[in-house]
């Protein structure tokens, strides 16, 4: 089993890349994550691998980080979720917001991923959001099932409480920001509470 590849990267594109290890060419399939963190040829790089194993044959997945490549086997072992299509989704959205999309029970959002329909997009909340808490990869924060009012009040509270922040504070912070510009994007509210 590989774990990681350290090398020179002799090739990249936003799919894959080639990674020189001693004199070895490893073809690494990649997300649009890692793809924007590598460095231009030549350079050394260390990448995380999944070693993917099939009767037929075996894949690299590379990653940037442990982070990326934890996330990306808890997708794959979602019945139904391969690894094209895991590479897929973390290549649509950060691990960060994957998390805080799964975490929250936002169906929208992980089914506007393309190649995941509502059935997969419920059956990977449901199988991955309890795993993620008992993990403790997010705090427990309100599902969209309880949230009443404002959605883009609690997406902004969730990220924040998500970020770090105790829970009153932040409610007070979103609260005052909606209240002055009630207009503001989920984005915005967040960029003008982390100031």
């Amino acid at each position: 089993m590989i774990a990681y590849l350290d090398g020179t990267l002799s090739y990249k594109e936003p799919a894959y890349t080639i990674i020189d290890v001693k004199g070895v060419g490893y073809e690494v399939f990649i997300s649009l994550q890692t793809y924007s963190t590598l460095p231009g040829g030549g350079d050394k790089v260390k990448l995380f691998i999944h070693h993917h194993f099939r009767e037929d044959n075996q894949t690299l997945f590379g990653f940037a980080n442990a982070d990326e490549k934890t996330l990306f086997r808890e997708l794959i072992s979602v019945s139904g979720v391969g690894p094209n299509t895991a590479l897929g989704m973390l290549s649509a959205m950060s691990p960060q917001d994957l998390r805080l999309a799964i975490m929250s029970e936002n169906v929208r959002a992980v089914q506007a991923i393309k190649g995941i329909g509502a059935k997969t997009a419920q059956r990977i909340i449901l199988e991955l959001k309890d795993r993620m808490k008992k993990a403790g990869l997010l705090p427990d924060v309100p599902t969209y099932r309880q949230q009443a009012g404002n959605p883009v009040r609690e997406e902004a509270l969730a990220a924040l409480v998500a970020l770090g922040f105790p829970r009153p504070s932040a409610e007070k912070s979103v609260d005052d920001i909606i209240r002055a510009e009630p207009e503001l994007s989920v984005e915005d509210i967040i960029r003008k509470a982390l100031r």
